[in-house]
């Protein structure tokens, strides 16, 4: 079973890093990451705030945009080709291609980090930055950021099992807006002070992803953290991890589950 889940994953990695929408999206990425150089020179003494800031944002939000445009397509155009059939054909297990499917995406969007981060590097040497925790400060936030990709994969994925690529784009796209307000949510259903507008916004707030979960490093914003020399805390990544983990298993789980329930003949 594993063998056949890393041959898809093998597979789809070798399809996505073949995809043009990819390089398109690092190359913005990185041209993003160095013109923050130009924009850092307009600040007086925040050069390496401003590089740090602008180019963890330029990574998650183009990091977001591969998983999302991408993940969106990979089951349904398997359909589309019907080359699910020779698949499925073979012993192979259609919860074993959703996995293998899922992991080969999240392993081309950690080797398009590495890339990105490698990048931002650059740009902090590039502007002179003469603070060694600099470079250090930016692996924990471009872990929080990995960690909200593989979210973002796993719902792209999950709607591509049983919907278009674009209608897949604009469910997740939603999803990943409303998910940056889950507390706002929250709050709102208090502000009603109605019963059932306060259950219904308390429900949203608990099965809508929560992607302000990965902003927070040790009290304060990811991009805001990396820029000041504060430690990340052992406990919220512990906690953000565990949330991470069992919210993929259950988005997963139910698109196999709906997978399994379609019929290609």
């Amino acid at each position: 079973m594993i063998q056949r889940i890393l041959a898809i994953a093998e597979n789809t990695f070798r399809e996505t890093v073949r995809d043009r929408i990819l390089y398109n999206l690092i190359l913005f990425a990185l041209i993003m990451i160095f013109s923050s150089l130009a924009l850092g020179q307009l600040t007086l003494g925040n050069e390496n705030k401003v590089i740090l800031n602008l180019g963890l944002a330029a990574i998650s939000v183009f990091g977001t945009m591969i998983a999302i445009f991408i993940g969106a397509g990979l089951v349904y155009k398997e359909i589309e080709k019907r080359t699910v059939y020779a698949l499925l054909a073979k012993p192979v297990r259609r919860f074993e291609l959703v996995i293998g499917k899922y992991f080969g995406l999240v392993f081309t969007l950690f080797i398009n980090l590495l890339i990105m981060t490698a990048g931002l590097e650059l740009a902090l040497l590039y502007a002179g930055c003469d603070d060694p925790w600099s470079y250090v400060r930016v692996f924990p936030a471009v872990f929080m950021i990995f960690l909200s990709l593989c979210l973002v994969t796993a719902l792209a994925l999950f709607f591509s099992t049983f919907s278009t690529p674009a209608l897949s784009v604009l469910f997740t796209l939603f999803l990943w807006i409303i998910g940056h307000f889950g507390n706002d949510i929250k709050d709102f259903g208090k502000l009603t002070k109605s019963a059932a507008g306060e259950q219904l916004c308390s429900a949203l707030y608990y099965v809508i992803p929560n992607f302000s979960n990965f902003q927070l490093l040790g009290g304060r914003y990811v991009l805001q953290s990396a820029g000041y020399s504060q430690t990340a805390n052992p406990l919220a990544l512990a906690g953000v991890v565990f949330y991470c983990l069992v919210y993929i298993v259950l988005v997963l789980s139910i698109g196999v589950l709906i997978f399994r329930g379609r019929d290609f003949k």
